[in-house]
């Protein structure tokens, strides 16, 4: 290769603008290799902190010390995060998070909230919640802990019962609470031997038996036979 064709080439990867994401916010660099020390202050992290290359699951995120490099040039974008346990709290139960951010994806996963539910940030004083979507990013490094609860959204359905269409405006339905839409009541006795099948259930419970004590996912026109047999 000629001298020419070299420094052209140099001048090329000077010129070439790389992207890096810290702590979910995008950066550029003009050098293929950044330094951890680098990468901490373009960041504004302090200088003891504990930074990490993200790795894709089930890999665990790759620590980098501060005269470690990394390659930008790499594929893809590289993402890099601060490893500091932030305090927040979910339907009242503390957790630990250790990013800056935590979207309302991670929340429902974090805290077991059903995919039904609505997520809101608590807002104290006159302000409303704040409404917390799954694609909405909450920043934990605020000052203070925050507090998210989860609020059932509510539901109308119909279910057909022996037959029969019920109204109903919760999202289970219990054994005890079918024999009632069936037959007016439950009875306690011991000699009546009730059972409860159903289908067209939702995904979690398409169809399926029910026993004394049992709940159930409902959806729309989910049907239901239940008989009561006197053993006395």
């Amino acid at each position: 290769m000629s001298n020419n064709n070299l420094h052209n080439k140099a001048i090329g990867q000077q010129d070439r603008v790389l992207t890096l994401i810290i702590e979910g916010k995008e950066f550029e660099c003009r050098q293929q290799f950044i330094t951890g020390a680098e990468i901490k202050k373009m960041a504004g992290i302090s200088p003891e902190a504990e930074l990490y290359l993200t790795v894709a699951e089930p890999w665990d995120d790759e620590p980098v010390r501060d005269d470690s490099k990394v390659d930008l040039a790499r594929p893809e974008i590289e993402h890099f995060l601060v490893k500091k346990k932030l305090q927040l709290t979910i339907n009242k139960k503390p957790f630990a998070w250790d990013r800056q951010f935590i979207t309302g994806k991670q929340i429902r996963e974090l805290g077991k909230i059903d995919a039904d539910d609505e997520i809101y940030l608590d807002i104290k004083g006159p302000h409303q919640d704040e409404l917390i979507a799954d694609d909405t990013r909450v920043d934990l490094a605020r000052p203070g802990t925050e507090y998210f609860i989860s609020k059932e959204t509510p539901v109308k359905v119909v279910l057909i019962v022996n037959g029969r269409q019920k109204l109903w405006e919760k999202r289970t339905i219990s054994f005890e609470e079918v024999i009632i839409l069936a037959f007016g009541s439950y009875n306690n006795n011991p000699n009546i031997v009730y059972t409860v099948t159903f289908d067209n259930g939702p995904h979690q419970n398409p169809d399926g038996t029910m026993t004394k004590g049992d709940f159930v996912r409902v959806k729309n026109k989910m049907v239901f036979n239940a008989t009561a047999t006197d053993k006395s």
